[in-house]
């Protein structure tokens, strides 16, 4: 072999310079070559399996809206008498806002009322007829000794007694109630009016409600010679069952004018732009005053009557069944109380039938007046007033709509691949267009159960409402949500780059001896930063390869 290299060298000698040139060329040439195509030894990039906390999160777009929103009208028709407010303006629950010319149905009211206590006075009276029938009855039905004559005489004089010891107590608690109505009228609303013994009686102070302070008004005179008239009943009053009663009666009457202006001075406070917090708070302590004695008067003289009444029914009841008891009883006589009492019952069912009438029709009429007024049933601003005084409204028509001043909303619709991965009370982060830099949190508290459509994608509605209110916002402002579907602590996870899934499953790849090898792992979590969580498969610090390298 060394003979050979030496023989080699020797005819390269031999060659002129210029092939000499040619051939280190050619061998330099296949050096390069060989460098190039000559198999390297492979260069891995590794990634290590982590733990800590991942967030599984669902990102939408939507819009705000103010979680309430009214729209209103009159539920009849008629000629708008009176408006309270206009658009842009703050508005209270339960303010009245609109009304309609009410005159003819305050008539109406009053009319139904005067029925139903008519009514039931009707069917008092048949009760007691009905109890009278039956005492009757039993009394027929028992036959009559000496010794239970005896005994019902004496229980009937002594209820006749109780009875003339109740009016004679009429005069006493008839004084008492006037005092307590004199009290209320001419020291405790004594700062409401000026002038208030005339007809010229004028409010101290200024009410939104010019209704009502007018009824205030206009009730005062007539109130304070009501007061007068009542004080002279009570002392021209003679002692006689009939004048006791009209007395009580007279009473009650003038009690119930004095509630009527009670009535209209409370409503006047409940809008008195010209009062303070403090004098509105002194005049509704003395209105409160003034309410519960003229109550208590009521109260007084509706429990005398009402002794009266169940005394005299009483009465009536053991008179009859002494009747009987002196009368005696035949067959024939038990078959004929029987059928009376049975004409009672009658009398009785359709008196009552004609209360439920009555309270039908009343309901009805003060439905109707309720329906002619436009009352806000939430707090906050109006963006439409349409009402005008003198306008003719219709039943429907929407004239005033009312939005929540500072609380709103996001709905957002959710692709169907995601609605299941979202529950209520999830957490929310929110950013706004119109608020730039600016982060806002939330809870989503609705999920429809039904689906929404739009442009072939089915889509599931979700409604987020915002931890804090805030005061800038509007409705219609473009949000972006990122909801925490779900949140798990100290899991195993890889970047989604270390992940290989295919036909056969899901793995990473280790290097084992050189070789690469497919492990099979488990997926659960990913998160929006390519984070997926690894439930089995892999340990904690463990090197995989980093396939997206590739």
């Amino acid at each position: 072999m060394k003979n050979i290299f030496a023989s080699i060298f020797k005819k390269v000698k031999q060659l002129s310079n210029k092939t000499k040139v040619i051939l280190g060329g050619g061998l330099v040439l296949i050096i390069i070559i060989l460098s190039l195509f000559w198999p390297k030894a492979a260069v891995h990039q590794f990634i290590t399996v982590k733990a800590g906390p991942i967030d599984e999160m669902v990102s939408v777009t939507g819009n705000t809206a103010p979680l309430s929103s009214v729209s209103l009208g009159f539920g009849n028709s008629g000629n708008i008498a009176r408006i309270a407010s206009s658009v842009g303006k703050n508005v209270v629950k339960g303010q009245v806002l609109a009304e309609l010319n009410t005159s003819d149905i305050y008539s109406q009211v009053r009319q139904a009322q005067a029925s139903v206590n008519n009514q039931k006075a009707a069917v008092a009276a048949q009760q007691a007829s009905l109890s009278s029938q039956r005492a009757k009855l039993q009394g027929v039905q028992a036959g009559s000794r000496p010794e239970d004559i005896a005994t019902s005489q004496a229980s009937l004089d002594k209820s006749v007694q109780d009875l003339a010891n109740l009016y004679s107590s009429i005069n006493d608690i008839s004084l008492d109630s006037h005092a307590k109505a004199q009290d209320a009228v001419r020291v405790q609303l004594d700062q409401f009016f000026s002038n208030a013994e005339t007809s010229n009686a004028k409010l101290t102070y200024q009410s939104a409600n010019s209704q009502a302070a007018s009824e205030a008004e206009m009730l005062r005179f007539p109130v304070a010679q009501a007061l007068n008239k009542w004080q002279t009943e009570i002392s021209t009053s003679g002692a006689s069952q009939t004048e006791l009663d009209n007395l009580i009666k007279n009473g009650l009457a003038h009690l119930d004018l004095e509630r009527s202006l009670l009535n209209s001075l409370s409503k006047t406070l409940d809008n008195a732009p010209s009062l303070s917090t403090s004098a509105v708070t002194s005049y509704r302590a003395s209105l409160t005053a003034a309410i519960n004695e003229v109550n208590t008067a009521a109260k007084n003289l509706n429990s005398i009557s009402q002794n009266i009444a169940s005394q005299k029914l009483t009465i009536t009841q053991l008179q009859a069944q002494l009747d009987l008891k002196k009368s005696g009883s035949t067959p024939q006589d038990i078959m004929v109380q029987q059928a009376q009492v049975e004409n009672a019952e009658a009398a009785v069912q359709g008196a009552l039938a004609s209360v439920q009438s009555a309270e039908a029709t009343l309901q009805g009429v003060l439905a109707k007046l309720q329906n002619s007024q436009i009352i806000a049933p939430i707090s906050g601003v109006i963006t439409q007033f349409d009402a005008k005084v003198g306008q003719f409204a219709s039943p429907g028509n929407t004239l005033i709509s009312i939005i929540s001043p500072s609380d709103f909303e996001v709905s957002a619709l959710v692709s169907e691949i995601d609605v299941g991965k979202i529950s209520l009370n999830n957490k929310v982060t929110m950013t706004i267009d119109a608020f730039p830099g600016e982060t806002f949190t939330g809870t989503v508290f609705y999920i429809d159960p039904a689906q929404t459509t739009s442009g072939g994608v089915v889509g599931y509605k979700i409604k987020v409402t915002f931890d804090k209110p805030d005061a800038r916002m509007k409705s219609g402002l473009t949000v972006n949500i990122d909801i925490n579907t779900r949140h798990k602590d100290n899991v195993l996870y890889l970047p989604q780059s270390a992940i290989l899934q295919n036909d056969e499953g899901t793995f990473v790849q280790v290097l084992e001896n050189k070789t690469v090898k497919n492990l099979p792992v488990t997926l659960g979590l990913q998160d929006q930063k390519g984070n997926v969580e690894i439930t089995s498969g892999v340990s904690l610090d463990e090197q995989v390869l980093n396939i997206g390298l590739k």
